[in-house]
């Protein structure tokens, strides 16, 4: 079977001080990978998670990810949200958990926005690669 490099790849980030930090390390991580292996390789997207509005650093920390990143961030947030962490303990998705969480309506809006990027982004002439094709097919 043929290999395909990775061309994107999306993250997310708390919106908290450390989150940048580990943020950079990523991003070196990434520019390595660039380097080395993948000279195609782009962020896709960066997902802001954790996010409470009424913390001024949340907010601060959101808004430098956007003036840095521009479009590459995902305008979709997820709140932090009491649903959204209970979900595990009781080995449900949250879309299982509680569809109607502030958390799972949030998800559900980052799916539409990814596919709009997607379709943007990829023309709808696009051939499959054969390999797709050859595995229909058996």
């Amino acid at each position: 079977m043929p290999w395909w490099p990775l061309t994107g790849c999306s993250f997310r980030s708390n919106v908290e001080y450390y989150a940048l930090e580990g943020l950079s390390a990523l991003l070196d991580t990434i520019g390595q990978i660039r380097a080395s292996r993948n000279r195609g390789l782009v962020i896709d997207g960066i997902l802001r998670t954790m996010h409470d509005p009424r913390n001024n650093l949340a907010n601060q920390v959101s808004s430098q990810l956007v003036t840095h990143f521009n479009d590459q961030v995902y305008r979709t947030i997820i709140p932090r949200n009491v649903r959204l962490a209970e979900a595990p303990s009781h080995g449900r998705p949250v879309m299982l958990y509680d569809k109607t969480s502030s958390g799972a309506v949030s998800y559900l809006a980052l799916a539409g926005e990814i596919l709009r990027r997607q379709k943007k982004h990829r023309p709808a002439t696009a051939k499959k690669p054969a390999a797709e094709h050859e595995l229909g097919d058996e």
